[in-house]
């Protein structure tokens, strides 16, 4: 039954984002002329924007859920007494929160290196006051 429910849930949102998508005819446009409707074009500053906000999300995310699991590792901890099976449980999930909370911080900054490599912030920059505001500028060699 629970296995059903996983299809049928995971069936749901797939049709859910998919179905918008199918319903646009590609040969007729809003004007009927043809093409796909009119709209705003995809930049690069839009593209890299959105990659950051996401990833801010998810890894916020993650980090949140990491830090439940480990204090939920600390309060079993507590409550385990002297039974070795429920310690033993209890530690082997704190080890597995802080691990996971290291890969979680660990490709926060993996995104945010190669974010700077791709936008050169990377190899060098400085902030410059120019026309009131603060600007970066990439060093010249």
């Amino acid at each position: 039954m629970k296995k059903i429910s996983q299809i049928s849930l995971t069936t749901f949102i797939f049709l859910a984002y998919t179905l918008p998508a199918l319903a646009l005819d590609p040969r007729r446009g809003s004007t009927g002329t043809g093409g796909l409707p009119p709209g705003q074009p995809i930049t690069l500053d839009v593209l890299d924007y959105v990659i950051f906000r996401v990833s801010t999300f998810f890894i916020s995310v993650s980090a949140v859920f990491a830090m439940i699991f480990i204090i939920w590792a600390g309060v079993s901890y507590m409550y385990a007494g002297e039974d070795t099976t429920k310690v033993q449980t209890a530690q082997a999930r704190l080890r597995s929160g802080i691990i996971g909370a290291a890969i979680v911080f660990g490709v926060g900054v993996i995104i945010q290196t190669i974010a700077s490599v791709v936008t050169l912030e990377f190899f060098c920059s400085h902030p410059t006051r120019f026309l009131g505001g603060i600007v970066r500028v990439p060093c010249l060699w």
